[in-house]
């Protein structure tokens, strides 16, 4: 049986080079990475963490591009300044240039006083600007140029400040294909991209499966020691389609039903039963499934991959909010 392993190594990694704890507001949180495309990554981002340039993280969603733009700041030598992490998808469009540049008193109804904007706040630190991908169009240019100059200007001020601030963006999207479909600025797309960092799925890293889930396990401190060999094997065979993020809400699971000290098989989600890689399978080998059915495992999956909310699962089908809601009112 696999059991959780409570200590936790604060010293600088033998093979990454760098200090593999993360700081949140819950805590400290480490890093786990045992597969040896993790580790490649690992090394890439020492490399990259003594740099100011920009840094776009790449990868699915669920992946961990948060953690690794926390990795490259904590071993950076801004790592005692702030780390400032902003979703740009949740932010709409009209509201997106005062939560980031800020806005002096009386720019709008209700703004009664000025406030400062994330640039501001995270100045002398990293701002890690997530689902970059989704930023409109408009607003692009501003960020552009709040990047080749290093000042901001608040909404309804006239005048501008210098800031220091290392920019890291993250997306699941192909921002290549966004500039050539006319969705993304080419010069933002340039002036950002001038490192990159692409985390694999997990499904491509499997090594990590297993830590990952006594990492999560020792998080949710529910006493439990660990998992049973059905229940690893249960792990180990599965896609991961949520990735890091679908795991933890996995074990989450698991360790809210399971009543021994061991999270058993029958103590994970019925969606483990999905096989990790199968052969495209000819008709009369097994019942083949309706558009339909295939459509309506699909959004669930991804609904519960995203923790139930319809915005995020919306945005990572590619559909409008209100269409995946009709979509759930005729699952039933």
């Amino acid at each position: 049986m696999l059991r959780r392993v409570d200590s936790i190594c604060d010293s600088t990694c033998t093979v990454c080079g760098l200090v593999p704890l993360i700081t949140r507001l819950k805590g400290t949180t480490k890093v786990v990475a045992r597969s040896a495309t993790m580790q490649t990554l690992l090394k890439r981002a020492a490399r990259f963490a003594v740099s100011d340039a920009p840094v776009v993280v790449l990868g699915e969603t669920g992946t961990g591009k948060e953690v690794v733009a926390r990795v490259l700041h904590a071993n950076s030598a801004r790592a005692k300044q702030p780390f400032v992490a902003v979703n740009v998808a949740a932010l709409p469009a009209e509201l997106l240039e005062s939560e980031l540049f800020g806005h002096g008193r009386g720019a709008f109804t209700g703004a009664s006083a000025a406030k400062p904007g994330l640039f501001e706040t995270a100045s002398g630190g990293t701002l890690f600007l997530d689902e970059i991908g989704e930023m409109p169009m408009g607003f692009q240019a501003k960020l552009l140029r709040a990047l080749q100059d290093g000042e901001v200007r608040r909404v309804g001020e006239n005048t501008s400040f210098m800031v220091d601030v290392r920019v890291v963006c993250a997306t699941h999207r192909d921002l290549a294909e966004l500039v050539r479909a006319g969705r993304f600025r080419e010069d933002l797309y340039y002036r950002l991209r001038v490192l990159t960092l692409e985390v694999p799925p997990l499904r491509e890293r499997s090594d990590d499966v297993l830590p990952l889930a006594l990492h999560f396990l020792a998080e949710e401190k529910s006493g439990r020691r660990g998992y049973t060999a059905a229940a690893q094997a249960r792990l180990l065979g599965y896609a991961w389609p949520g990735n890091v993020r679908e795991l933890q809400n996995v074990v989450r699971h698991g360790s809210a039903l399971a009543t021994g000290p061991e999270i058993d098989d029958d103590d994970l989600p019925e969606t483990l039963s999905l096989p990790k890689r199968s052969r495209p399978s000819t008709p009369g080998q097994e019942a083949l499934k309706t558009l339909a059915e295939v459509e309506r495992e699909h959004i669930l999956r991804v609904l519960d991959s995203c923790d139930g909310s319809q915005s995020e699962a919306a945005r990572v089908l590619g559909i409008a909010r209100n269409t995946l809601w009709r979509k759930l009112r005729s699952i039933g």
